[in-house]
């Protein structure tokens, strides 16, 4: 049975996965898209079996996204059966101490991002700042200032792409440039093309708990550089955190404890969420069941999970066989392993369907006994894969080369991810995390406000009499209903959101996750805006205790300085009159016969622009600009741009608003200037009024708590933002 796809969710096929024809039209169908998908991976069976019934699972597979109960991540969707067809969401890359593998691994992360990939590195074993370069008797810059070129390079990719690139950087707590490295997002103008977090080792843990110190160690060496406070480190990494939601941490000895594969190193790194730690060259793809979909009468469908995972894990498996991977390495190495990361979504919806609070004992048992008989059933059906089509070839060894364990088709199983956009399209809560708001704001393409209501409340509110078009404006103010009155409180119990669940509650449920998935699980503990600093150090001292392998926390409005997320921005509404011909009594303030200011040279595409801004008593009065040469349609326009600017600044308009509409307008012809991309001549003015007053874009509201691309809410989710109205995905 096809389920009908909500109107939401084909806003999001539409604009991010479904074919395009030459005038960028949808050419396909949602229904269409899922029989693509299921085609082009069912094909693999042949290569096991030439007498493979292909029919038969490509309607598997099909019926598996078509009913909505598993959706496979977002490359797999957007690129199975087509030209480019790289299907992996999943890659690490090695970065070594020298030049030329520096920049070998940065061709090889274009090439990935060209692809639709993410990337993740750690930085680990670069020479840290001002250490000896021998070879050239000079200083190293450190490692961070190649995190920047990476950075650079990784903005220039995204430029042309469907699917956004995104990395994450590592640096073990023992480097000797940690401290650099702890403070480097504070300036939330850096680095916004990584996620970083801090590898904690146990012999970091252990001196922390002692309250002693520890030894920074210079990769290059070998050697202790000096002995450090571990608290005075933690204290640090704590206070970043809760200033601006980075870094993120990871337990390194945690991870390497689950390495399926010791004999092939250790694992440095994970995936830009974090949930998949990788060894170099390794990639994974992954997929999500629909909890949503598995329950039926108030209880856990058991037969139809079983029989969806059975599905998925040959999904999954399939993958690897017919992706067209970016590097000839890449597929080697992840041939070796056979890594595939079954996840899933909808378990907030779940424990609704169920009576169950999120935040509850009761909610931890149930996460632990629905992942467990996930994490059983998923090495089964690897097993019986590999009867058939033989073990990963990295097996003996492996932590499976055991007599109870003879065969095994892929190294790791099962893996908790964001799932962000496949959410929307499946219309169930994101991954484990709470629903994100029982009501909000959608606006749609004419500018109507619609109000979203959690289908599962609205549900319940009809059933009681609670029901109103009211009732969703006054939900959608907060997203929460926990100040309500007149909701029952069973209901309010039910519906907590992100928000309303103590960061205690989101640490004990992904630890019952983590409990049995083989990689690792994304989550986003909330703190809410008046957290402190001891909030955060307490949640991250019980993920180490309860053995979770990372963590991603975010307090609200620290990194997006907000108008707009989970409630909506009160906004005066114009007349009719002021709507069609301007707020009446406005008169631009007049230019005085003598202002002060200066002139700045930057390059453009069309050539060389002098902006020049002056300023009054009052502040900046006016912008012009004049190119290098004269005349033709580019200089008049300049001209016009520069006069619009000096009459809203003298209209008092703030600079932000300004900068906001000339900010990234793009033209033919982009280009470089000081490591800076300036993109078009109106773009290459608001950089220059941006260095002229130090405002920096991203300190601007709409980049952030607003959507970049709809202007509706965005949610918070493993270190990613996440638009339920469009899709839009910073991470993806």
């Amino acid at each position: 049975m096809t389920k009908t796809i909500s109107p939401n969710a084909l806003v999001v096929l539409k604009r991010r996965y479904l074919k395009k024809d030459r005038r960028g039209q949808s050419a396909e169908t949602p229904q269409d898209l899922f029989k693509r998908v299921a085609r082009s991976v069912a094909a693999a069976d042949a290569k096991f079996d030439p007498k493979a019934n292909i029919r038969r699972t490509k309607q598997e597979f099909y019926e598996l996204m078509a009913e909505l109960v598993f959706i496979p991540n977002s490359p797999t969707l957007m690129n199975a059966g087509r030209r480019l067809g790289q299907l992996a969401a999943c890659f690490v890359l090695p970065v070594e101490d020298s030049i030329d593998s520096i920049f070998e691994t940065l061709r090889h992360t274009a090439m990935i991002h060209k692809s639709g990939g993410g990337t993740g590195f750690s930085f680990s074993r670069i020479r840290p700042e001002n250490d000896t370069v021998l070879s050239t008797r000079g200083i190293s810059s450190g490692p961070i200032s190649f995190m920047t070129v990476f950075d650079v390079a990784t903005e220039t990719v995204k430029q042309g792409g469907a699917r956004r690139g995104a990395n994450m950087g590592i640096l073990r707590v023992d480097h000797p440039d940690i401290e650099a490295f702890i403070q480097s997002k504070i300036n939330l103008h850096r680095l916004n093309n990584f996620n970083i977090s801090v590898a904690l080792t146990s012999s970091f843990m252990d001196a922390l708990a002692a309250d002693k110190d520890y030894d920074l160690v210079n990769p290059r060496t070998g050697k202790v550089s000096k002995p450090t406070s571990a608290k005075a480190i933690f204290d640090k990494i704590v206070r970043a955190s809760w200033q601006s939601g980075e870094p993120g941490i990871i337990f390194l000895d945690h991870i390497n404890r689950g390495n399926p594969v010791p004999q092939l190193g250790a694992i440095e790194a994970t995936n830009p969420c974090g949930e998949q730690p990788l060894l170099p060259y390794e990639s994974c793809n992954l997929g999500s069941i629909n909890l949503s979909e598995m329950v039926s009468g108030g209880k856990l469908n058991k037969t139809k999970l079983r029989h969806t995972i059975q599905s998925a894990v040959h999904f999954l498996d399939n993958v690897i066989e017919i992706n067209k991977y970016p590097l000839r390495r890449i597929e080697a190495v992840s041939k070796e392993t056979r890594k595939i990361g079954l996840g899933v979504m909808g378990f907030a919806d779940m424990l609704i369907k169920l009576g169950i609070a999120y935040n509850s004992k009761r909610a931890i048992k149930q996460a632990e006994q629905v992942m467990s008989f996930i994490l059983r059933e998923a090495r089964k059906a690897s097993s019986e894969l590999a009867k058939k089509r033989g073990n990963f070839s990295a097996y003996e060894g492996s932590i499976f080369d055991a007599p109870e364990t003879p065969h095994m088709r892929n190294a790791t199983v099962t893996t908790v991810a964001p799932t962000g956009t496949i959410s929307i399209i499946a219309g169930c809560s994101s991954g484990i995390e709470p629903i994100f708001a029982v009501a909000y704001e959608r606006r749609v393409l004419d500018g109507e406000a619609l109000f979203e209501m959690h289908s599962l409340f609205e549900q319940m509110a009809r059933q009681d009499g609670l029901y109103s078009k009211e009732l969703a404006e006054q939900i959608a103010e907060t997203g929460s209903i926990q100040n309500i009155k007149g909701i029952p409180n069973k209901i309010k119990r039910l519906f907590v959101t992100a928000h309303d669940v103590a960061p205690e509650w989101h640490i004990r449920i992904q630890a019952a996750f983590q409990k049995y998935t083989d990689n690792a699980v994304s989550k986003t503990v909330n703190f809410p805006h008046d957290a402190i600093p001891d909030d955060i150090e307490k949640v991250y001292r019980l993920a180490h205790e309860t053995e979770c392998k990372g963590v991603t926390i975010y307090r609200y409005g620290s990194r997006d300085h907000q108008v707009l997320n989970i409630g909506r921005e009160q906004v005066q509404q114009p007349t009719e009159t002021e709507t069609r011909f301007g707020q009446p009594g406005i008169v631009p303030r007049v230019r005085p016969i003598r202002t002060s200011g200066c002139t700045e040279r930057i390059n453009t595409g069309c050539g060389k622009l002098y902006v020049t801004i002056n300023e009054d008593e009052r502040g900046i009065c006016e912008v012009f600009a004049q190119m290098g040469k004269t005349g033709g349609c580019a200089s008049s326009q300049i001209e016009a741009a520069g006069r619009l600017i000096s009459l809203a600044l003298r209209s008092g308009v703030k600079v932000e608003a300004i900068l906001k509409q000339i900010n990234g307008i793009r033209c033919p012809t982009p280009i470089w200037q000081n490591g800076k991309m300036v993109l078009s001549c109106p773009d290459g003015i608001s950089q220059v009024i941006k260095n002229y007053t130090q405002i920096s874009t991203t300190d601007m509201p709409s980049l952030m708590g607003a959507c970049p691309d709809c202007g509706g809410a965005v949610e918070h989710e493993g270190g990613c933002l996440v638009c339920r109205s469009c899709g839009f995905s910073r991470c993806s």
